[in-house]
């Protein structure tokens, strides 16, 4: 347990470095939600704390997060998403598995958003 909060201690330290967590306060850098720090570390950091991520939340929760977090955010990050598609996540074809992630997390929000709005409409 211990050890995997010197982990996580490490990759806040190294997104402060960065600047990366300006709008968080002191206090509250510690309570980092796992899924903004695994976007913040994917998208900011390098390999070794990217491997860290790994260690510390595991494979599942690293690959849900990367897929809700930094694929949603579409042509952006198309290229990272396709180097971490194929390296972390062994895609047989990356590009095209970035892509159906990518048009899932779309359809997702937007079925999200389509229930919310018929939701405050029917009040």
């Amino acid at each position: 347990m211990n050890q995997l909060h010197d982990i996580k201690h490490v990759l806040i330290e190294r997104l402060k470095q960065q600047h990366m967590l300006w709008s968080y306060e002191n206090d509250s850098i510690q309570d980092i939600p796992n899924d903004v720090l695994v976007e913040l570390v994917m998208l900011y950091l390098d390999i070794e704390e990217i491997n860290m991520l790994f260690q510390l939340l595991g494979y599942k929760a690293v690959k849900r997060a990367w897929i809700e977090n930094v694929v949603a955010q579409g042509e952006r990050y198309y290229n990272l998403n396709y180097f971490f598609a194929w390296y972390y996540f062994h895609a047989k074809q990356p590009r095209r598995y970035v892509k159906a992630m990518a048009t899932r997390q779309f359809n997702k929000r937007l079925a999200a958003s389509i229930a919310r709005m018929n939701s405050s409409n029917n009040c």
